[in-house]
């Protein structure tokens, strides 16, 4: 059979819509109908097609190539596109906004990165880490450190160094978290905990240690024990009546005590002079020979303590007074929040 040959006709638009009844508004509405729908919110992947002086072009499959600013491609300060962006480069963005006028949508990195360190430093919270931060800023109230990208705040009270504040720019300190609150946009770090935890670390219970007394309170005397504090109550200065710790101690001076509790989570050491008593009232009336027996006494006060029941607490935890410099309590200034933000634009 021979095929018979058709005469090619000249296609107009007018044919096709008479021919398939479909026209280009059709088309349009089409394409309307399976375009992908954007929502501030979502993390979508991207193509970098153009980077501009103040931020970049992204290919996200949106009819209009979205805008990324500068200031949203990092938690940490940005001064040029390309430090962060290479051309062709495919990556991940977070829609910031909806569509303006001309239907180009905002995207943002900072925010992916902004929600990536949170989930982060809640981890390290949780672990109870230490992490190391430098100093880059000190106000009134305490010292400005980064943590995964966020700004943390020191309070005064829990930075522990004889260096007046101001000069700790620049320097690295190991810390510890103290508030870790996403909602309220604060990070909360201590200083002097980290240094209790790695002091602690290396004492026991049981053991002699020298120190000063840093401050003295109604309730008790506080002693630096190589640079971390630890508290002799009143009731475990002597097995005789105090009145006050004043009538027994003075500020600067150098004691000898034997550590009875470490509280690694609250950061507490709890100290005596008590249980180094050859006899009661030797702290008040023969304070040398306290010192002198100190080792021995402790030696027995260990044995006491390996007598007792497994399970039994050796030591019964003392109460102290919420004034003592050892709790988590701790003050912010008021316009904190000017100092804690996610980046520094």
């Amino acid at each position: 059979m021979v095929s018979q040959k058709i005469p090619v006709k000249q296609v107009t638009t007018k044919a096709i819509t008479q021919d398939i009844g479909f026209t280009l508004e059709d088309f349009a509405a089409l394409l309307d109908k399976y375009d992908y729908h954007f929502s501030p919110g979502d993390i979508v992947p991207g193509k970098v097609f153009s980077l501009e002086p103040r931020g970049a072009l992204i290919d996200i499959g949106a009819k209009t190539a979205a805008f990324i600013p500068i200031q949203e491609m990092s938690i940490n300060r940005v001064d040029n596109p390309e430090e962060i962006l290479q051309s062709n480069e495919t990556r991940e963005f977070f829609i910031l906004t909806d569509e303006n006028e001309d239907g180009q949508l905002t995207l943002s990195i900072r925010r992916i990165e902004y929600m990536r360190a949170w989930e982060r430093v809640r981890q390290l919270q949780t672990e109870d880490a230490t992490v190391r931060s430098l100093v880059f800023a000190t106000n009134r109230g305490g010292a400005l450190v980064r943590i995964e990208g966020l700004r943390g705040f020191i309070p005064g009270s829990h930075i522990s160094t004889r260096k007046p504040k101001e000069d700790l720019t620049g320097e690295e300190l190991p810390l510890k978290f103290l508030e870790v609150n996403e909602d309220r946009n604060r990070l909360v770090l201590s200083h002097r905990r980290a240094l209790v935890e790695r002091k602690m670390n290396r004492l026991e219970v049981g053991e002699v240690v020298i120190g000063s007394v840093r401050g003295i309170k109604p309730y008790g005397a506080f002693i630096d024990i190589g640079g971390v504090s630890g508290l002799l109550h009143i009731s475990e200065i002597s097995h005789d009546h105090i009145d006050t710790p004043h009538s027994v101690f003075d500020v600067n001076h150098e004691v000898k005590v034997m550590i009875i509790d470490l509280d690694a989570e609250r950061g507490r050491i709890s100290l005596s002079t008590k249980q180094l008593e050859p006899e009661p009232g030797d702290m008040i009336n023969n304070r040398e020979r306290v010192y002198e027996m100190a080792e021995e006494m402790a030696a027995k006060y260990r044995e006491k303590l390996r007598e007792k029941s497994q399970g039994q607490p050796a030591v019964m935890m003392l109460e102290v007074s919420p004034e003592e410099p050892l709790s988590d309590d701790y003050e912010v200034p008021e316009d904190l929040d000017e100092f804690l933000g996610a980046a520094d634009n």
